[in-house]
């Protein structure tokens, strides 16, 4: 069974929460979110939010809260194989009340079909929420371009 790291991300101005389903090895060993480096996730929101490509943990969590989104994942342990969403078994999925009651969350993103699976699964009748689910923006996603991606994605905004 391995633990989630890594804290969320979120303040009371976080309007849009953006969950994926749990972190990647590469994101466990920096202990931040989307930190495998052919992950799109930090290319496609500095591009929809009109910011320079964040490099440092610092740089994404500023790009994060100065644009009021929150970041966490739907799983709070399982067990997996590596990275492998496939894999995932044994689910004990997070508390979002945690953010929900801080901040006014105004439209929940799931990164990908695993993430709304256990969303679904484990969270929406909790809450009492519907989440959107966007193309996943892992390099295991190759049918989407960044382009496409980009596009889809720029409904966080609206």
């Amino acid at each position: 069974m391995i633990q989630h790291p890594i804290e969320p991300v979120f303040d009371k101005n976080s309007k849009i929460l953006i969950l994926g389903s749990f972190p990647s090895v590469k994101s466990r060993e920096q202990m931040f979110f989307y930190g495998h480096p052919q992950n799109r996730f930090w290319k496609v929101i500095s591009k929809i939010f009109n910011s320079d490509f964040p490099n440092t943990i610092e740089e994404k969590k500023q790009l994060l809260l100065n644009n009021h989104i929150a970041v966490w994942d739907v799983i709070a342990s399982c067990d997996i194989n590596g990275s492998s969403d496939s894999s995932i078994k044994n689910v004990i999925p997070n508390d979002l009340t945690v953010i929900l009651n801080i901040a006014d969350i105004r439209k929940i993103i799931v990164n990908g079909k695993t993430a709304e699976k256990y969303y679904n699964k484990y969270i929406k009748k909790q809450i009492n929420r519907e989440a959107i689910c966007l193309p996943s923006t892992s390099p295991a996603n190759a049918a989407w371009s960044l382009e496409d991606l980009i596009k889809e994605w720029k409904t966080i905004k609206a």
